[in-house]
């Protein structure tokens, strides 16, 4: 059975009329992307001038051997750099823990404790399982209604951008990171995860894992003024 290839068309209007659709679908693809920029274009800062914030936010980025990967420590590096500064008090670390064998939040835990992060200033979120997940159980399970967000550059809009729809009052410090494979891979990846993004704002799903109200943030804040 043989397949046909399309034919391109052969008339000037024929042509022109794909032209047109061609770019009207690379403007739509390109939309998501485009609200992620404009709706958080003054929501980004450095760890030089983040403001001042009760808890800050650490997405998980993979482990290497049971180790934070290079990009997670870069994030951590941040929020203690930030912890230090005495902008932040409470450091909620949110990854992936659906198995026994990898656990993002404690790997994460134990590297800003070697980082000069007490262990009673952070909270650990066990089924940040994308970013949407974290964001919605920062806000529904750990009661956090203003927070500094850290991540690499490509991912913080979409992340400020979640966080901001699921009522956490948000600002991003986006890392440095080297632009190796990873990170072109993780720029090209947010183009089609901002469709995602769109339609979690939009539509407000729950989380994978919701569970029970957690008082870990309340009480380290406490703990904090005391």
């Amino acid at each position: 059975m043989k397949i046909r290839r399309p034919r391109l068309p052969r008339t000037r209007t024929g042509q022109r009329r794909l032209v047109q659709a061609v770019m009207a679908g690379c403007v739509l693809a390109l939309l998501p992307a485009t609200w992620l920029f404009v709706s958080t274009a003054d929501r980004l800062r450095t760890t030089a001038d983040a403001p001042p914030a009760p808890v800050a936010v650490v997405f998980g980025a993979g482990l290497w051997n049971g180790e934070p990967s290079p990009y997670l420590a870069h994030r951590l590096d941040a929020a203690a750099r930030l912890y230090r500064a005495g902008r932040i008090k409470v450091v909620l670390v949110t990854g992936d823990n659906s198995r026994k064998d990898y656990d993002e939040p404690d790997a994460m835990r134990a590297y800003l404790k070697k980082h000069g992060v007490p262990d009673r200033r952070i909270v650990s979120d066990y089924a940040g399982f994308d970013t949407w997940d974290s964001c919605v159980r920062a806000k529904k399970i750990f009661g956090v209604d203003r927070a500094v967000l850290i991540s690499q550059g490509f991912h913080i809009r979409r992340a400020v951008a979640l966080c901001e729809a699921a009522g956490v009052n948000s600002y991003g410090v986006g890392v440095d990171a080297k632009h190796d494979v990873t990170w072109y891979y993780g720029g090209t990846r947010e183009v089609f995860a901002a469709g995602k993004a769109v339609l979690d704002a939009v539509f407000r799903p729950d989380p994978t894992f919701l569970g029970p109200r957690e008082h870990g943030v309340t009480e380290a804040l406490t703990a904090a003024r005391d």
